[in-house]
């Protein structure tokens, strides 16, 4: 029976009759339910139905993600619930990038972190390094700049590979987010990439619409079933799109709701 992340949601209607099994043989060992009838799963039947979908919800209510947060509790398996029944490895993950420009990205994003960037003064979009940041999209000090921080990331990543760098000069992550299609970058959905992490690489750049014009950026450095660790600036162990420095963060795919801008092969 498979045990590898089907590449999409598992939920109510599934038409795969041997992942349902799979499911249902691996819910029925872990939740010890075998002897009772009103819970126990017929391993028998591919149909996953609403009894299915409860079992799935109690599994979700007795378990955490890998860094100890709750499930989700909807009855339906994404990459999260389904590394944790059959382990990380199970799970679609991706640790390096593949494009040399992005991987390159990522070191200079890492040195970054490792050096605790942080605004100075407190609070105040400012400071010798968020300067640089925000300068090299044109902006003065004052400004968010958590996009501003990627496209420093790439300039340097570029620089140091003697080409150009590929990245819309922005410190707007939504206006990024706009126009990176037009200097050839692919863009992928926030709920194709909840259905599929699979399509999410390192050194992919993730945003998210707070609304009224606000957003946040940052950049993926791995991805292990359905978590991102990424690197981001204007940001704090909070996650907030107003922090004081640049930290390296887990997230849910889930809490990424615009999408996701992929550089890899733009030259």
């Amino acid at each position: 029976m498979p045990t590898q992340y089907p590449g999409h949601i598992v939920k109510v209607g599934e038409t795969d009759v041997a992942v349902v099994k799979a499911l249902k043989a691996r819910l029925n060992a872990d939740l010890g339910i075998g002897s009772d009838p009103s819970l126990r799963l017929d391993e028998t039947d591919g149909n996953y139905g609403p009894k299915m979908r409860q079992v799935v919800k109690l599994f979700q209510a007795r378990n955490v993600d890998p860094k100890g947060r709750p499930l989700k509790q909807d009855g339906e398996v994404g990459a999260i619930t389904w590394a944790v029944l059959f382990g990380q490895q199970a799970a679609q993950n991706q640790a390096q990038a593949i494009d040399p420009l992005l991987a390159e990205l990522i070191k200079v994003a890492q040195t970054e972190e490792a050096n605790k960037v942080r605004e100075q003064p407190r609070n105040s979009n400012g400071g010798p390094a968020v300067d640089a940041y925000l300068a090299s999209v044109g902006l003065g000090t004052g400004f968010s700049w958590c996009c501003a921080f990627t496209y420093w990331c790439f300039e340097r990543a570029a620089s140091n590979l003697g080409r150009r760098n590929p990245m819309v000069k922005t410190g707007g992550c939504l206006k990024h987010w706009q126009a990176a299609p037009g200097n050839g970058a692919k863009l992928i959905a926030a709920g194709a990439a909840l259905a599929d992490p699979g399509l999410l690489r390192p050194g992919m750049l993730f945003i998210m619409d707070h609304g009224k014009g606000l957003g946040h950026t940052g950049l993926i450095e791995s991805l292990a079933g359905g978590l991102l660790t990424t690197i981001e600036g204007n940001t704090d162990g909070s996650g907030t799109r107003e922090g004081g420095g640049v930290y390296r963060l887990t997230r849910k795919v889930g809490e990424i709701n615009k999408g996701y801008i992929d550089y890899a092969g733009v030259r």
